[in-house]
């Protein structure tokens, strides 16, 4: 697509661990947290799911006043 070959992307890693190095653990750490708290998320909706068959359970109305 780019026509990146392997040297290219050796530079270009090392470049970005030059730029981002000291950021890198905190933003790959912070990364890590966002997927498990998105798993966490998803599972939760599953389980509301599967605890309430058929789609029986607490409807949210709007009130016009």
């Amino acid at each position: 697509m780019f026509g990146l070959g392997p040297t290219e992307l050796i530079i270009v890693a090392g470049i970005v661990l030059l730029l981002f190095g000291t950021r890198l653990p905190r933003v790959m750490r912070s990364l890590g947290e966002g997927i498990v708290e998105l798993k966490r998320g998803l599972n939760s909706s599953e389980e509301d799911r599967i605890s309430q068959p058929n789609g029986q359970g607490t409807e949210t109305t709007s009130s016009k006043e």
